[in-house]
């Protein structure tokens, strides 16, 4: 095969990810055919409607908000949208507001108000179209009673360095919030909802995409308290937090809503596009390059540092021995790693991915890794991750950089930048986890 890996990872990154951009999602399952609105295979009447209402979060949300402009147009009443900075794009009748993320902050705090305003408004007659995508948890920034927003950000960072996986930050966020966990939903009752999500979670589960504003959440206050206790972060959040999760785990604050809750019965969840999607549409472009492939897994999870030296062996393995696949091969694996930051420098998980992976095929030809943020942005950095091969290691020796140490110190993006190995996409507007593509030719 001429074509060089480095240049088909980067195809192939892209076809995955404008399978996944959000105008495109929305499309597909969203169609207004005279006086029927079709979500999915379910029909509904809009002669039946008073008011439509649009409410969005997440690096997605606004995106994702144009696209039911096009769809509805004239019949939207009002609407709201949060996305990060940086992911805003025009819109008409849907006011859209950028805030912090991975942390939240004033301006999250302050659009989120407006927004359960609005859907506190929505009546029996109306329709409220709920856009959820990945970055929503922090986007929609909801502090329970008592806890202040700086409280919550401590909180957020702390729980983001531990090495907790999301499912389990998510735990912890739904209980310290006014809109998650369900919450949402009760707050939109009694009108209709009808929730489209862009998952970002491994294995798709509604209850942990943006902390589940429009599904009953199966964790408890007791659960929020384990998490903070089992990552050894609970004598150092707030101690608001610790007060209000130990009331709650005593039954003195109410639960998010449960399965069976009636604040469910007029609400529809559909997610609309997800990590397995992207994953598809990279095999497809790359068989369309002329590689054989193979996707491993859509459920990838694990520290980011052993997973990169799990990715490394599978490439040695194909690279050595024609397995499981003979090149030009391309394996494709889809999910979300973490990192536990004990170190003092920049990076984010596919980079740490990345920089792993390195050290693993060093000395490989014709081999590629490339670890991908779909949204373009990997840690509180303006890479999307890296695409590395077997002489990454030596550019960054070759710069007077130890990239064993830089791992350690969890430096990966100097070490990358060193090597001319960062991938920079810019934001991308869409957020479905993280994709691994590794290539033999």
């Amino acid at each position: 095969m001429d074509k060089d890996p480095r240049e088909a990872a980067r195809e192939i990154i892209d076809a995955a990810i404008d399978a996944v951009r959000p105008e495109g999602c929305i499309r597909r399952v969203l169609r207004s055919e005279d006086q029927v609105l079709r979500v999915g295979d379910v029909r509904l009447d809009l002669g039946e409607v008073e008011r439509v209402y649009v409410v969005g979060f997440g690096k997605a949300s606004a995106r994702m908000a144009r696209a039911v402009e096009e769809i509805l147009g004239p019949r939207i009443t009002k609407g709201v949208a949060i996305t990060a900075d940086g992911y805003r794009v025009p819109t008409e009748k849907i006011r859209v507001y950028e805030a912090g993320h991975p942390l939240p902050d004033r301006r999250g705090l302050d659009a989120a108000s407006e927004l359960l305003s609005l859907v506190a408004e929505a009546g029996e007659r109306d329709l409220v179209i709920v856009l959820i995508s990945g970055g929503g948890s922090a986007l929609l920034s909801a502090p329970a009673e008592g806890i202040s927003l700086e409280d919550l950000i401590v909180t957020n960072e702390l729980l983001l360095r531990s090495g907790a996986v999301i499912q389990e930050i998510n735990t912890v966020r739904k209980h310290l919030s006014r809109a998650k966990g369900g919450q949402l939903a009760r707050l939109a009752q009694p009108a209709r909802v009808v929730a489209l999500i862009l998952s970002d979670v491994v294995g798709d589960p509604l209850d942990s995409i943006a902390s589940g504003p429009t599904v009953p959440d199966p964790t408890a206050f007791a659960d929020a308290v384990g998490v903070l206790r089992r990552y050894g972060i609970w004598d150092q959040v707030p101690e608001s937090v610790r007060v209000h999760l130990e009331h709650g785990a005593a039954g003195e604050i109410p639960e998010t809503p449960k399965p069976g809750d009636p604040c469910f019965a007029r609400v529809l969840n559909l997610i609309v596009g997800s990590g397995r999607h992207a994953a598809e549409a990279a095999l497809k472009k790359g068989e369309e390059l002329g590689f054989r492939g193979l996707i491993l897994t859509t459920t990838l999870e694990g520290e980011a540092r052993e997973v990169g030296r799990v990715v490394a062996a599978m490439a040695r393995e194909l690279r050595r021995y024609e397995r499981p696949i003979s090149p030009p091969a391309l394996l494709v694996l889809a999910g979300e790693t973490t990192v536990t930051v004990k170190g003092r420098g920049k990076g984010g998980r596919n980079q740490e991915l990345a920089l792993s992976a390195a050290l693993g095929i060093e000395g490989l030809r014709d081999v590629v890794v490339a670890s991908v943020g779909t949204d373009g942005r990997d840690g509180p950095t303006n890479a999307a991750g890296g695409i590395v091969d077997g002489n990454t290691a030596a550019r960054i020796r070759a710069a007077g950089l130890d990239p064993r140490a830089l791992l350690s110190d969890n430096d990966s993006y100097r070490a990358l930048s060193a090597s001319g190995d960062l991938l920079i996409t810019g934001p991308t507007g869409t957020n479905v986890a993280d994709l691994v593509l590794i290539l033999a030719t």
